[in-house]
Formats: structure tokens, sequence, C-alpha cells
């Protein structure tokens, strides 16, 4: 076993890396058409990284056609699938040799914790492209039933060109979670991540050059929403796009399709998550510990975050002196400290904005427990923050605050804590703690949300959907053998016989 490395080890790892800077497309290193560049800061100490290639309507345009040649080409959509499947294998086990530097270059550009990029890029991400990698080959059509004078066959055929745009908060993991599918199904793709943290996907996809993905089947284009982002939208020659981030802007994308060539859009979007704990449940460490995750993990920079904590009024005393205990030993500070346990805000401006719903939520009469405040120095980040009163009514309550505030709203039993919520224009995540199996499918069966952890917080795994209902997205999913039917469509083959 390697010894555990230190902070030293990391900014010495940091101080030898060489981050990407041109965008990737057609196998190639490029710059932006327009020569322009945009600063990749580190959220962490507000320090410029380096410059990025700002890519417009004309790049996405470049590797559109880069991506269309190599769809109508074969050279992957219509290679053999056990060739396919070796080179998503290969892909993840590069994923597993760089995972270290990869760690580090997420943790310098989007403020996350060294221990959770160490996590999701050392594991989960390699994991995605080898599961993806096996169900190639483990997917069939069907044969519908005819009369002996006919044959009907349906297939399932890659969609084509799809644009992949990204969000800032788990960057290579949702790289990870839409590209390995995309690429499974045999499309060719245009990524676009998000401004903030554009450095993982540019490497990545050097590796799967390297792995043996043909140029062109992969184009990675940063940029900014209203330019790169907007442009893949709109562009008439992507079949289909998958969309991560805010509800506001995956209604754009819903507008971009409208407007153009009526392309297929799959979203996971915002949440305002309940995380639901009645009467019966066992106020123990493992409670705790779910309930600091859900609200503080990643800094509360997660769409799935519970941060709207429903307790029972007769065990919520107990649950919130447990959780501001739990909540004030979290170590706030240097991303590339392993003993951190939370990170930075992403920009100075989402800082404020999250500040700016704390001061709300004092305002609007919710009591606060513990910080409120930005932490003083360099760097962009905010104290994790509990609240005790609030009221469904409350725009803390209602609204997405994607920052690291947990607030209580009590209730008098399953009934109420149901109707709560229940109330919000939102669906993605629920998590709910009972020692009554009976309460807890009652429950699972009646929140219109897309995933339900029951006594602990959690997504699920590879193998498990993951969605959301109402305004958190729309029918398509990622993750599980359900991902794949973004990328996919179906064709009746009718032969006549005799």
């Amino acid at each position: 076993m390697s010894e555990a490395k230190t902070a030293a080890d990391y900014r010495q790892i940091a101080a030898r890396l060489k981050l990407p800077s041109q965008a990737f497309i057609d196998g190639e290193w490029r710059t932006a058409a327009s020569g322009k560049t945009f600063d990749n800061v580190n959220p962490a100490t507000g320090e410029i990284l380096g410059a990025v290639a700002h890519c417009d309507a004309a790049d996405v345009d470049v590797a559109v056609k880069a991506a269309r040649r190599a769809f109508e080409d074969g050279v992957w959509s219509r290679r053999a699938p056990e060739e396919r499947k070796a080179v998503l294998l290969r892909l993840a086990d590069l994923v597993r040799a760089h995972a270290e530097d990869l760690a580090v270059m997420e943790s310098l550009d989007s403020g996350k914790t060294i221990r959770d990029c160490l996590n999701e890029i050392g594991g989960e991400v390699p994991t995605f492209f080898q599961w993806y990698g096996e169900l190639i080959d483990k997917t069939f059509g069907k044969v519908a039933p005819t009369g002996e004078n006919a044959v009907a066959m349906i297939v399932k055929e890659p969609v084509g060109v799809v644009g992949l745009v990204l969000p800032w908060n788990f960057p290579l993991l949702m790289a990870a979670w839409k590209l390995a599918p995309a690429l499974a199904a045999g499309c060719s793709v245009v990524l676009k991540p998000a401004e903030q943290t554009p450095l993982t996907a540019l490497r990545l996809a050097e590796l799967a050059i390297e792995a043996g993905l043909p140029p062109g089947v992969l184009n990675v284009a940063p940029g900014f929403g209203e330019t790169a982002g907007q442009a893949v939208g709109r562009h008439m020659d992507i079949d289909s796009v998958s969309f991560t981030g805010s509800t506001e802007v995956g209604a754009c994308f819903l507008k971009y399709a409208g407007e153009s060539n009526l392309k297929h859009i799959g979203l996971e979007m915002g949440g305002k998550s309940p995380f639901i704990v009645l009467d019966d449940a066992d106020i123990n460490d493992a409670l705790v510990a779910s309930a600091v995750n859900a609200a503080f993990w990643n800094g509360g920079q997660n769409c799935s975050a519970n941060m709207r904590q429903i307790v029972d009024r007769r065990v919520k005393d107990a649950f919130l002196d447990r959780v501001m205990a739990k909540a004030k030993s979290l170590v706030v500070g240097d991303p590339l400290d392993p003993a951190t346990d939370m990170g930075a805000m992403i920009t100075a401006e989402h800082r404020a904005r999250v500040l700016s719903y704390i001061a709300a939520g004092k305002s609007e009469g919710a009591r606060l427990l513990m910080g409120g405040g930005a932490r003083a120095g360099k760097g962009y980040f905010v104290e994790p923050t509990v609240f005790d009163g609030l009221e469904p009514r409350m725009r803390i309550a209602r609204e997405e605050i994607f920052g690291p505030v947990l607030g209580v709203i009590s209730v008098g039993g399953e009934d109420e804590a149901l109707k709560v919520a229940k109330d919000t224009d939102y669906g993605l995540h629920a998590t709910v703690f009972t020692r009554d199996i009976d309460k807890a499918l009652r429950l699972a069966r009646r929140l219109p949300v897309g995933t339900v952890a029951v006594n602990g917080f959690t997504e699920g795994n590879v193998a498990t959907p993951f969605g959301g209902y109402r305004r958190s997205g729309s029918l398509a999913r990622d993750k599980g053998a359900e991902a794949l039917e973004q990328y996919l469509q179906d064709k009746t083959i009718w032969i006549n016989v005799g």
C-alpha cells in the first residue's frame, strides 16, 4: 500500500502539471477560430491558472463537422461491438492510471476537495467507462411477432451526433455519466464543459485518443453558455443534446431545439430535495453523517443536496444537537489538503449568491444557529450554515441555494412530512429515515422524485438511473441501462417472406 500523501505532496503534483489550454477537435489541439481566450481561475485562491480557448459558434461548427464525418464514415458507429468495448475498457484503465494527476487538476479547477476528487476520478469515473463498455455487446434488439409471411426486426441504432453540455460541480464525473453511454451507443460527440471547469474534460479527450477512439468521435469545445453552449443547442446538425445544469438554462435548450431542428433534449436540472426524519428514526451516527453530508457535500453545490431537512418535532432537538456538533467539526479550507472536508464555492459571484440567500433566510425569520458568513482571506469560501425554524413559504425553503446551507422544518407526523416534502416545483431526490419499512415504502411511492434513498443519503450507483420529475428534468435519465436510451433510436425492419 502506498504511503498517504500530504497537502505538500499534492502541491508538488500541481506544480508539475501541464494544464490544457486549447480546444480538442478532430483529434487535435486547436486555438479558437477567433483567437479569444478566457481566464481559468482557481476558486480556492482566486488566482488565474491559465487562459483557455474561448470557443464560439464557428468552433462548434468545426467540431460538429468532424463528428458528423466520423459518424457517417462508420469508424466508430459501425465498428464491431467488441472493438468499441475494448476501447472503453482501455480508457477506463487510462483514467485509473492518471487518476491522481486528474484529481489534482480538478481540485485546482473547481475548488473541490482532493479527497472527493480522488474518490470520484479514481473510482467512479473509470467504473462508468468500464460498465458501459461491458454493456455494448449485451444490448439486444427484438423480433416482433408476425405471420409466416414476414419477419419484423426492431433494432437499436445510434442517434448520430450528440451534444453534451456539462455542469461545473462534478466536472469529470458528469462527463463520464454522459460520455460513456453516448460512446457505447456508437454516437459521435461534441462536449461543452462548463467554462468554470474545462480542464479535466480536455485531458480526458486526449486519453480517449490514446485508448483508440478515432479522431472526430470526441470533440471538446470549451466556452461560455451564451457562445459555445447556445451554438450546441441551436446547431442544425446535432441530433440530440444531454444537458445537466440549472432549470433556467435547461429551458433555454428546449427553446433552442424548437427554433432549430427539433433535436431531442435530455435534461437533468436543479432540485430542492427533502431529507425526512420521522419520529421513530434512530438519531445515531449514521443518520447524522447522512444529514450533514446531504447538505454540505461538495459545499452544497450538488443538484440533489438535501438542505431542506424535514424533521418530526419529537426528535428535532436531539437531531439538531448532533447535527450541529458534526457540522462544527467540518474543516473548511485548502482543497489540496487531505484533512479538508469542504472546499470553495466555484466563483466570487456564486459565493455572493449563496450569502444573499443566507441573508434572506435571516430577514424572513429563520433562526441562524451557526455559520452564515464568508471565510476571510483568499478564495471563495462560505462557512457551513445551519438554520432552524424554516417555514415552507420562505425563499431558502423553496429556491435552490447551491451552497452549504442546512435548514430544518419541524413537522408532526408522516402525513405532514409528506405534504411539506411535496410542496416544491422540483422533484429530483429525497431521503427518508424511519425504522418502519411500511412507512418507508409508503413515502417512497408517494414522493414525486426520481430517486428516493431510505436510511442513508445516496444517489445510487452506476446501475441505477438518475434524473428528476417536474422542473428537475425530462424523461431522459443518466446512469443505468436507461441512459443508453438518450443515445439510441429504434428502427423497424419489416421483411416480406415468400
